[in-house]
């Protein structure tokens, strides 16, 4: 009898961030052939497993019990089932949970494949105009201690800086990026990405101040922030 078992591998798949069809073919393999799935809403995830006809264990993987679910994963993956990762959108740890188990995995030398596929900021970088051969993923900015401290550090940054943000903080956040990057600075915001309305607007800061402000943006936003040229 062989005690052998070999470890089961980590799949962290990306998921449309918009667009259904952003769902790449292998994706969509994965997830028919892994033995569960976890997720961050298993509401909104389920929308997408029944387009695709995916009929897997759905199990809740999110900010509020990515600590207390890891071990349970490790084990699962030690006794050789195969897992897979996915977000409501976008690529599992960037901005999103991933990034606990994946150390996990890699502490005990578990088997990962993060498959390629949506992600908001790579899109949102490559329609700025704006140098992107040397750029800052910054993500989501602090919600208030050491947002400032952040912003002051970014500043010095001399390359291309992306940020994430959401409708209800644009306006600040313009106006702190203005204060702490200079009246020169060029920036371009994307949102909706890939959905049907999908906008880009680029221009100086004093600009896009502007059009923020004459209309209510809806959706997650990606702003390329450069003040080096």
């Amino acid at each position: 009898m062989n005690l052998f078992i070999m470890s089961g591998i980590l799949y962290f798949v990306p998921t449309p961030i918009g667009n259904l069809e952003d769902m790449t073919f292998r994706a969509v393999k994965v997830l028919k052939e892994v033995d569960y799935i976890l997720c961050e809403d298993t509401r909104t995830s389920g929308i997408l497993l029944k387009h695709y006809e995916i009929s897997k264990p759905l199990k809740s993987y999110h900010l509020h019990n990515e600590h207390s679910a890891t071990e349970k994963v490790i084990a699962d993956l030690k006794s050789g089932q195969n897992i897979a990762l996915i977000t409501d959108a976008g690529t599992p740890g960037i901005s999103d949970p991933g990034y606990l188990l994946g150390k996990a995995c890699a502490d005990e030398d578990l088997e990962m494949i993060c498959l390629p596929g949506a992600t908001a900021f790579v899109p949102a970088l490559v329609v700025s105009g704006l140098p992107n051969h040397d750029f800052y993923f910054a993500g989501f900015l602090p919600q208030k201690k050491g947002r400032q401290t952040k912003l002051k550090q970014l500043a010095e940054e001399k390359k291309t800086i992306v940020l994430y943000e959401s409708p209800h903080k644009i306006n600040t956040t313009l106006e702190q990026i203005k204060e702490f990057f200079g009246e020169h600075t060029k920036v371009s915001l994307s949102r909706e990405i890939s959905k049907k309305f999908e906008e880009t607007k680029r221009g100086t800061i004093d600009e896009l101040i502007a059009f923020s402000k004459s209309k209510t943006l809806k959706g997650e936003i990606v702003l390329v922030v450069n003040n080096a040229i």
